[in-house]
């Protein structure tokens, strides 16, 4: 199996599993109700390292643990139909959910996301964060 068709294939694999295990991840069941999503992509220095991903994907997981959190997605890019709007150039991102704006104020500032950004900053080359409130 070639390189690029073996990275698809763990990476695939790492989503599913992601999202299958997301309830029992995070204990929190998500929520439509939720006001505040705040959706944060990373790219990895090292994007081909698996080891990397992993620890960074730990990372995140982690901090499903901010009182503040009502809800954690974790993911990597979905082997989608390729389209110009599509950009799945992204190693991983994480979708957290939050009651109110001042739930996402609380988590910027808390001890277990400083541990993370500590611990975790040195794999990632980029972040990019959108914040959306409900309409």
């Amino acid at each position: 199996m070639d390189q690029p068709t073996r990275r698809k294939f763990l990476v695939g694999t790492a989503a599913l599993g992601a999202v299958s295990a997301l309830p029992a991840l995070t204990g929190k069941e998500l929520d439509a109700s939720h006001k505040l999503v705040h959706h944060v992509f990373f790219w990895l220095k090292n994007p081909d390292s698996e080891e990397d991903l992993q620890m960074l994907l730990e990372g995140i997981r982690s901090l499903a643990r901010i009182p503040s959190v009502k809800g954690l997605h974790v993911g990597v890019p979905a082997s989608t139909e390729k389209r110009e709007v599509v950009d799945n150039s992204f190693s991983a991102s994480e979708i957290l959910f939050f009651d109110s704006v001042e739930g996402q104020d609380e988590y910027q500032v808390h001890p277990l996301h400083d541990e993370f950004v500590e611990k975790y900053s040195h794999l990632w080359d980029r972040v990019v964060v959108y914040d959306a409130i409900s309409a």
